[in-house]
C-alpha cells in the first residue's frame, strides 16, 4: 500500500493538471486568439476584394487559431506539467546525496555486526525520504551484508537496485513519449482537414475567389508547422529530464559505493 500511494498522487496530479490546462487554453482561445484571428481574416478578405494584388501578412493569431493547434498546445502544456512533477521529484531525491545517511568517521570499518544499528538510522528517516532510491539501496545492501558477509554481494545488490530504478524511471516516461508522438499526428490531422476543405472549395478558385481556398490551405500548413515546432521543443525537454534522472541513478550508485561498500570488512 505504501508503494501505491505516491502513484495515486501522481495520477491525480496528472488528471487535475490536464483539466486545468484544458480550461485555461480553451479560455485563451475563445477570448483572445480566435476573435483576433477572425478579425484579421475579415480584414484581409476585404482588402483582397478591393486589391487583387494584395499580399496578406502572416499573423500569429491566424497561425495558431485552429482546433488542431489548440489540441497541440494542450498536450504540450500537459507534458510539461508531467515533466515538471518528475523533475522536482528527482531534484528532491538528489538532495539525499548531500546527507550523511551512514554516519561514519573517516577510516572506520563496518562489520556485519554493525549493520543493524546502521539500518535503524536509515529507517528513522521520514517516509518520503526512506522510500527514495538511496535509502532503499543502502538498506538492501546492509541486509545482504548481514546475511552473507560477502562484500561482492553487497556491490551487486546496490548495482541491481540502481539498475532497477533506472528502468522504472525510463518506463514512466512512456506517457510523455506518447504525447510527443501524438502532437505531430494531431498536426497531420489538421493538414488532411485543411486540404480536404480546400479541395471542396476548388470551384470558387475557378471562379476567381481564392480567399477561402487559401484559408483552408493555411489550416493545413499552419497545423503541421505548429505541431512540429512544439514536438521539437518537447523532445528537447524530455531528453533533459531523462539526462537528469540517469545522472541521479549513477550518482546514487556511486554514493553507495563511496559511503558504504568501501567501508565494509568481514572481520
Amino acid at each position: 500500500m505504501k508503494k501505491a500511494f505516491p502513484l495515486s498522487v501522481e495520477f491525480l496530479y496528472q488528471l487535475f493538471s490536464l483539466v486545468v490546462i484544458i480550461i485555461i487554453v480553451h479560455a485563451v482561445y475563445v477570448g483572445i486568439i480566435r476573435p483576433n484571428a477572425d478579425a484579421i481574416l475579415a480584414e484581409q478578405a476585404a482588402l483582397l476584394e478591393t486589391d487583387k494584388s494584395y499580399v496578406a501578412k502572416r499573423s500569429v493569431y491566424v497561425l495558431i487559431r485552429d482546433y488542431e493547434q489548440e489540441a497541440c498546445f494542450i498536450l504540450m502544456f500537459w507534458a510539461i506539467a508531467i515533466m515538471a512533477y518528475k523533475g522536482v521529484a528527482t531534484i528532491r531525491q538528489r538532495a539525499l546525496l548531500h546527507m550523511d545517511l551512514i554516519p561514519l568517521a573517516e577510516g572506520m570499518r563496518i562489520l556485519p555486526e554493525d549493520t543493524r544499528e546502521l539500518s535503524r538510522h536509515i529507517q528513522a528517516l521520514p517516509a518520503q525520504q526512506r522510500n527514495s532510491l538511496i535509502p532503499r539501496a543502502l538498506l538492501a545492501a546492509l541486509h545482504r551484508f548481514s546475511a552473507t558477509r560477502n562484500i561482492q554481494d553487497v556491490a551487486s545488490t546496490t548495482h541491481a537496485y540502481c539498475a532497477s530504478e533506472g528502468e522504472r524511471l525510463e518506463s514512466e516516461l512512456s506517457m510523455i513519449r506518447y504525447i510527443a508522438w501524438a502532437i505531430p499526428s494531431v498536426g497531420f490531422i489538421g493538414t488532411v482537414r485543411g486540404i480536404g476543405e480546400a479541395l471542396g472549395q476548388a470551384h470558387k478558385a475557378i471562379e476567381g475567389d481564392i480567399f477561402d481556398v487559401t484559408k483552408s490551405l493555411g489550416v493545413a500548413f499552419n497545423s503541421t508547422l505548429i505541431a512540429l515546432l512544439i514536438s521539437i521543443g518537447l523532445m528537447f525537454l524530455l531528453h533533459q529530464l531523462q539526462l537528469l534522472q540517469e545522472r541521479y541513478v549513477l550518482d546514487a550508485e556511486a554514493y553507495c559505493d563511496e559511503n558504504l561498500t568501501r567501508h565494509l570488512h568481514t572481520q
